[in-house]
């Protein structure tokens, strides 16, 4: 498959994104329905760490679906088989010497399945043109926060596992701010959720985060930690946009 090649200079953006990480975390569980339920964590001390832009990637479509459940098909409702993985974003904006939680903020995410197969795009491996599944945007509410259902990533040649992530702004004075990255997994448990089904069908990674040519630039500091929680996975990131 001819995932994600380009031009090495596309890579990163000369923008950077500072990463709040003083706010309170809110961990989102996995009841048996699978749906996201609130359980708040500690506070963590003030700080702000600056985090990379990486490159969007051939796999973008604009599909406009707001659900936070992204695993199923429009098309048949079919739900796409993985581990089952809730994350959080928490956007917040940076000025004035602190971070404020930014609402309003459009937040994309998408990645493959299991088989490492995306919708809705035509690769030589593959042909989903129609379908959308593991697609899908939230509006960040007044506390920044942007949740969503998916399932663990699977992987395919030439690239780690990640999660694509598209955040936008409203326009504000005729111009609006969008920042791209990738969000990425240790490699131990990636090996661990990549043993069963329906990861093992693929067999071995061929590429880990450190062979990842876009990992490498910057991948450490795009790290996602999930949590074990009942019948899955939950991972919370917080990011803090330096908007002009």
């Amino acid at each position: 498959m001819t995932h994600e090649n380009g031009p090495a200079e596309h890579l990163l953006s000369r923008r950077e994104v500072v990463v709040f990480l003083g706010a309170t975390g809110a961990a989102w569980l996995m009841a048996g329905s699978l749906n996201p339920r609130r359980a708040v964590a500690g506070t963590l001390g003030p700080s702000c760490v600056v985090r990379p832009e990486q490159t969007e990637g051939p796999y973008f479509v604009d599909e406009r679906l707001n659900r936070s459940d992204i695993r199923s098909d429009p098309t048949d409702r079919r739900i796409r088989p993985g581990t089952p993985l809730a994350l959080t974003l928490l956007v917040s904006r940076l000025g004035a010497g602190d971070c404020q939680p930014l609402p309003g903020a459009q937040v994309d995410i998408w990645h493959c399945d299991a088989l490492g197969v995306y919708s809705d795009v035509r690769d030589p491996g593959f042909d989903t043109i129609g379908q959308k599944f593991l697609r899908g945007y939230q509006v960040t509410d007044v506390r920044g926060e942007a949740r969503f259902v998916t399932v663990y990533p699977g992987w395919y040649a030439g690239r780690t596992v990640h999660i694509h992530v598209k955040i936008r702004t409203a326009p504000v004075a005729r111009r609006s701010f969008e920042f791209t990255s990738q969000l990425y997994f240790d490699d131990m448990l990636t090996d661990r959720v990549h043993a069963d089904p329906p990861y093992a069908a693929t067999g071995p990674r061929t590429a880990r985060n450190q062979h990842d040519w876009i990992f490498r630039h910057g991948g450490d500091q795009l790290m996602l930690a999930p949590t074990i929680v009942a019948d899955g996975y939950a991972a919370v990131f917080a990011i803090g946009l330096q908007i002009p």
